[in-house]
């Protein structure tokens, strides 16, 4: 398996670049895999993109492009700075929820919450790649905003509103002033589904479409939608909802399917929504986070959305009838040597710029270790991606002699801050060593194991299988030993759960570095990154 994940470094050693060719007849879900939930999507032209919720992460909702709704490559973020995402030690997937992306005359809107930090807001672009505005602040805290640009000039602002279920309410929204306006008012209830949210107001044929999402965002997650003759209702419930839901369908490979949102094509309307997939099929763990899937929708003879067919999607599924555009595939490796980091790294809240460096030792990624540890909730040294296959490989080369025993750096496999693995170089009984450790709820489970790992560069890698991970290093004289491995279930949201910290996101591959209670005199150099799909 190691030796074909190395050819499989070599071969994506080579760039792919973007084209369009004769449409397939399929395509697979999810269009986008890994950590990438609540999709919100919007055209401009023969332009689609979309936008996800980032929680702690930094930089905060990730933006994709596609023209074809199949192939996606990520332009941006909407949230770049401190001063539009303040997340100074939020909670474990706090932060950013569910943003809506909407077109409207030129102009961009991104509209979401910070759930620790202001509540709702609404950032504009002239160009979605970004740069994205300073917040407009609106005076709601209630989540999942979303916006509506009528035929007639107005604008209105709809979200969840209340403790518990909940319903969907709405006000319009001054875009001159940037306030909103008008009471709140209850537009609807749902069907009897518990957290009515997700809500997206659209204009079809003369009829205002409501779609929300209920059953909350697990297993009997669902969507539904009911329409009106006027914005304000009253909203007539579809008597075939829900028009999406896979809870009564447990051996479906995909599941907790919902939070959709819709697009008109040139192929007729389609629809996104988030999903999981359980590992292993049938049970109840998923651990690289919900998922972006695409289906299309079509209206019967009665106006009502039927998505698929049949109110389900599937892994396969007939692709739409637009030209095909495929980007260019990036290289496996990241070698740090452009001025920035790239566009699929993250850090942890908001980081401590002194912490990093691209240039100090060009060609490497330094982390300078603070007292900050992967286990507080805070931001420790730490630069990860999402992992988006459930085979993969990921390794990365460090350089790294620590003076004492409290330093160390490495790659971490992180779940939230209660829950990750870490392989690290550290100094142990005056030794230069290898650790291996555990930590689950907080605590770590097993002893931690060290080897002896000698002097020059380390190799720390980890191979990913759907329900397991292997850690291993390989020392500067090329000897490669296995430190251990450890379940991908110890880190999928049900194993985490909410009573020891929320888990909406999924599972992140990184690099950092720790002082662990103090500051590392000594840098951490990372000379490389690599990952790779195994199919």
């Amino acid at each position: 398996m190691r030796a074909r994940a190395l050819i499989l470094v070599a071969l994506s050693s080579f760039f792919v670049f973007g084209y369009t060719q004769q449409q397939p007849k399929t395509f697979s879900n999810p269009i986008i895999s890994g950590f990438y939930p609540d999709p919100s999507i919007c055209r401009a032209g023969d332009d689609y993109y979309t936008v996800h919720s980032s929680f702690e992460y930094f930089p905060g909702v990730p933006i994709f492009h596609s023209k074809d709704l199949v192939h996606w490559r990520q332009i941006g973020y909407c949230l770049t700075r401190k001063s539009q995402l303040p997340l100074d030690k939020v909670r474990a997937s706090g932060g950013i929820y569910a943003p809506t992306l909407r077109y409207h005359k030129g102009k961009f809107y991104m509209v979401t919450t910070n759930v620790d930090g202001g509540g709702n807001f609404y950032v504009t672009a002239a160009n979605p790649a970004g740069p994205w505005s300073e917040p407009i602040w609106l005076d709601q805290s209630g989540m999942d905003p979303s916006l509506f640009f009528d035929d007639d000039g107005k604008v209105y602002y709809t979200r969840h509103e209340g403790q518990g279920d909940g319903y969907i309410a709405q006000r319009t929204l001054n875009l001159e002033t940037g306030k909103l306006e008008g009471p709140l008012r209850k537009i609807w209830g749902g069907t009897g589904g518990v957290w009515a949210e997700g809500p997206h107001l659209y204009k079809i044929s003369g009829k205002y479409y409501l779609m929300i999402s209920e059953g909350g965002t697990s297993y009997d997650h669902s969507v539904t939608v009911a329409r009106s003759d006027t914005a304000w209702g009253p909203f007539e419930s579809d008597p075939k909802n829900p028009i999406l839901t896979h809870r009564k369908l447990p051996k479906l490979p995909i599941q907790v399917v919902g939070h959709a949102d819709l697009v008109d094509t040139p192929d007729g309307w389609w629809l996104v929504c988030l999903g999981v997939r359980p590992q292993p099929p049938g049970a109840r763990f998923h651990h690289i986070g919900r998922e972006t899937f695409l289906a299309p929708v079509v209206f019967d003879i009665n106006g009502w959305p039927v998505v698929n067919g049949n109110g389900t999607i599937e892994l396969t599924m007939p692709a739409p009838c637009l030209p095909q555009h495929i980007w260019e595939q990036l290289s496996a490796r990241d070698n740090f040597d452009k001025p920035s980091l790239a566009l699929q790294w993250n850090y942890l809240r908001n980081p401590d710029e002194t912490d990093y460096s691209l240039t100090e030792h060009p060609g490497f990624l330094r982390l300078q270790g603070s007292a900050v540890t992967m286990s507080d909730k805070d931001s420790p040294a730490f630069v990860g991606r999402r992992q988006t296959d459930f085979n993969c490989f990921a390794s990365t080369l460090l350089e790294f002699d620590p003076n004492s025993e409290n330093e160390e750096a490495g790659f971490v496999v992180r779940g939230n801050d209660k829950h990750h693995y870490e392989i690290g170089v550290t100094l142990k009984n005056g030794k230069r060593q290898v650790l291996f450790r555990k930590v689950l709820k907080g605590k770590i489970i097993e002893p931690v194991r060290y080897v002896d790992v000698g002097i020059g560069p380390v190799i720390l890698s980890v191979q990913a299988s759907p329900l397991s991970y292997e850690f291993s290093c390989k020392s500067s004289n090329g000897d490669v030993q296995i430190l251990g491995t450890a379940l991908t279930k110890d880190l999928s949201v049900e194993e985490i759960g909410f009573a020891d910290g929320m888990c909406f996101t999924g599972v992140y591959f990184g690099m950092y570095a720790t002082g662990n209670g103090q500051k590392s005199s000594t840098p951490a150099d990372f000379d490389w990154f690599e990952y790779v799909s195994i199919n």
